[in-house]
């Protein structure tokens, strides 16, 4: 439990860091030089969940990235949707995609699918780092 705790925090804030310079880069191609950055707390917890990725990390060892990127691109697209969901239902949502043609239930974004895969194998290597040798 103490392992999933820390790999939870690291987790937090690796998301955390992630969403803070996605959003600045947004500001930059609408030319705000002020880069500012947006997120909410709830995210923090959502981005936490990324701990579960370990044990799946564990048993894909040896696959290619591909393969490991578009498994982690699925779960994160289920996390996103699910906490969405739950979320919207308690007006506490801090995203809503219904702009995007490629929304669903205006909660998560098809065409978010590359930053997903990349963030997949970014959680990867924060948890597999944080792996004891042998274990």
């Amino acid at each position: 439990m103490k392992k999933f705790i820390h790999n939870y925090i690291h987790c937090g804030l690796l998301g955390w860091f992630l969403e803070m310079i996605f959003t600045a880069f947004h500001a930059f191609r609408k030319r705000d030089l002020r880069l500012p950055c947006t997120t909410s707390v709830w995210m923090f917890p959502i981005y936490g969940l990324a701990a579960l990725l370990a044990p799946f990390a564990r048993l894909m060892r040896g696959h290619n990235f591909i393969f490991r990127g578009l498994v982690y691109t699925g779960m994160i697209f289920t996390g996103e949707f699910l906490t969405g969901l739950w979320l919207m239902k308690r007006d506490l949502c801090p995203w809503n995609y219904e702009r995007s043609r490629w929304n669903l239930a205006k909660v998560i974004r098809l065409d978010y699918a590359p930053c997903w895969f990349t963030a997949g194998l970014l959680f990867e290597r924060l948890l597999m780092e944080n792996e004891e040798p042998g274990a």
